[in-house]
């Protein structure tokens, strides 16, 4: 079983209220946005680290994480993006790459919109953890906190802050 922190859009920001739940993770997946380096540092000296770079990061950020990361976990197939849409709504080329070949587990970011819902037409779950940084238009800053298991993907929180 592994516990799963995910976050995404922290824009720079890193606090030791996010930290407090890194620890607590087995791994840590970041869906993109993730500003100052700074932020992926401070995770990686906790957790195993897992992420996409968004539209916001830079060319050192995008040389250290990909556009797409696809990976088991447990049993389960993972697909994390930054950009993607959620079902129904998918982005072209996600969409494209999802039919092609669906994982059981879809991440996005982006939206700074929560959202955890089943695709029934591609047999997947969409997950976008919304925004845990202050740069944007959400009045909650969250993210998503779940176990994976054998294949079962199970006790889904979401973790709220203030803005």
């Amino acid at each position: 079983m592994k516990k799963i922190l995910l976050l995404s859009d922290t824009h720079s920001h890193i606090d030791d209220d996010i930290l407090k739940y890194v620890k607590q993770a087995d791994e840590v997946w970041h869906a993109g946005d993730i500003g100052d380096l700074k932020v992926t540092d401070a995770i990686k000296k906790l957790k195993p680290l897992r992420a996409v770079y968004g539209n916001i990061d830079d060319t050192q950020a995008r040389m250290e994480f990909p556009e797409n990361n696809r990976f088991m976990c447990e049993g389960v197939d993972v697909f994390i993006t930054h950009i993607g849409g959620y079902p129904g709504k998918y982005t072209q080329r996600v969409r494209e790459l999802l039919q092609q070949n669906p994982p059981k587990l879809f991440i996005c970011g982006h939206s700074h919109i929560l959202k955890v819902m089943p695709d029934k037409k591609l047999n997947l779950l969409h997950m976008n953890p919304g925004a845990i940084g202050k740069h944007g238009f959400q009045q909650v800053r969250t993210m998503l906190r779940f176990t994976i298991d054998g294949g079962k993907i199970d006790n889904l929180e979401v973790i709220e802050f203030k803005k």
